[in-house]
């Protein structure tokens, strides 16, 4: 960063570290003692598609990666914005190996040179009264939030601003709560 840059205001983007999402476990276990909630085995990566076929072998060889266990297959869906979204799934009891792939994807697509074009990870979590709950990975800027949707596209902030205490410990917890964008109907919630 130069003089001019910090004359201006300006900062360096923070530089994202996909081992971060290593700390999820952890996250999971103080989650279910904090507020009750656990893994529901399910778990996305948002990214903005490229054009040209470099990008689409390298999405089959993505799915191709992650459908190579005897486990459900990988879901590819798009949304109504035109980001790709890649579902995992596993059995909930399995959060490593469902954050091994989630990291599996984003490294995959960061080494290709594709890393400006991801968005986010979600990890889906569930409480015994059936309540939703995403703990998402910010890629671009390599920090973690909670969302947790209501019926009729509300939030449930309380319990965001609860567990955000809770986990605060566990993973870099983005401090610009305009940054805890919604993600309506995203795969793995």
């Amino acid at each position: 960063m130069g003089f001019l840059d910090a004359l201006l205001g300006r900062s360096k983007p923070v530089k994202p570290d996909l081992d971060r999402l290593f700390a999820l476990p952890n996250a999971a276990v103080t989650l279910e003692a904090a507020a009750g909630f656990t893994p529901t085995g399910l778990g996305s990566v948002c990214f903005r598609a490229a054009e040209g076929g470099a990008f689409a072998r390298l999405q089959s060889d993505l799915r191709e990666l992650l459908d190579a266990d005897a486990g459900p297959r990988v879901e590819v869906s798009t949304d109504t914005y035109g980001y790709t979204w890649m579902l995992a799934r596993h059995a909930p009891d399995e959060l490593p190996a469902l954050v091994t792939d989630l990291h599996a994807v984003n490294s995959t697509l960061e080494a290709n040179g594709f890393g400006p074009h991801l968005l986010c990870s979600l990890a889906g979590f569930r409480s015994p009264d059936g309540r939703s709950l995403a703990l998402i990975y910010l890629y671009k800027r390599g920090t973690f939030y909670p969302f947790a949707p209501l019926p009729g596209e509300k939030r449930d902030n309380a319990l965001e601003l609860q567990v955000r205490g809770a986990v605060g410990a566990d993973l870099p917890v983005e401090q610009d709560l305009g940054r805890w964008f919604p993600l309506w109907g995203a795969p793995g919630l």
